[in-house]
């Protein structure tokens, strides 16, 4: 969930990327569209938006995620992981329960800031990008067996910036969320 008029923040990092001539898509955001991201700048980190998704070994396919604890362990994402980490600043994420049932997660009720640890890679002179994901902790187990790699807002310029901190993150604990259940 992308919602710039429902958080300050996500607003003033949706502002930054329209401001740097980027058009991300807000709302509930799918596969392949554009989304806002923090990326590393020449001085200090960057707002931009690409496309979600990596292509996969199918015409058609993309990949939208990369398992955390096998980063380093595949090609397709290992230059990534080391060369272009990145941040995708939302409002929450939906996940699907095994009974097809959608849940909203967050740090609470609002539309608090979460920021999802991720990669970009360049295909054809296009940057497009994917998230990590990690084993579920207590709030996110019963619903699906996997959860993003969720960072503090302390925590992003270490991510993106620092590698000894990135490779350890990979298998960080994450924080606990709150579900709703979304008619």
């Amino acid at each position: 969930m992308f919602q710039p008029d429902k958080n300050p923040e996500i607003k003033r990092i949706y502002d930054s990327a329209v401001n740097n001539g980027y058009q991300p898509k807000t709302g509930e955001v799918f596969p392949t569209d554009q989304t806002a991201l923090i990326i590393a700048g020449t001085n200090q980190v960057q707002v931009v938006a690409m496309k979600w998704g990596f292509p996969g070994f199918k015409t058609g396919q993309s990949i939208i995620n990369a398992r955390s604890e096998t980063v380093l362990q595949k090609q397709m994402f290992a230059e990534s992981f080391q060369k272009r980490r990145c941040v995708y600043p939302t409002t929450g994420f939906f996940e699907w329960s095994k009974t097809k049932q959608k849940y909203k997660f967050n740090f609470s009720n609002d539309p608090q800031t979460l920021f999802i640890a991720g990669c970009y890679n360049y295909f054809d002179d296009t940057p497009q990008s994917i998230l990590f994901t990690t084993a579920p902790n207590e709030s996110m187990i019963k619903i699906h067996d996997r959860m993003p790699l969720i960072l503090a807002k302390d925590q992003i310029n270490r991510w993106i910036y620092d590698d000894e901190f990135a490779d350890k993150f990979l298998t960080a604990t994450m924080p606990q969320l709150i579900s709703n259940e979304e008619k």
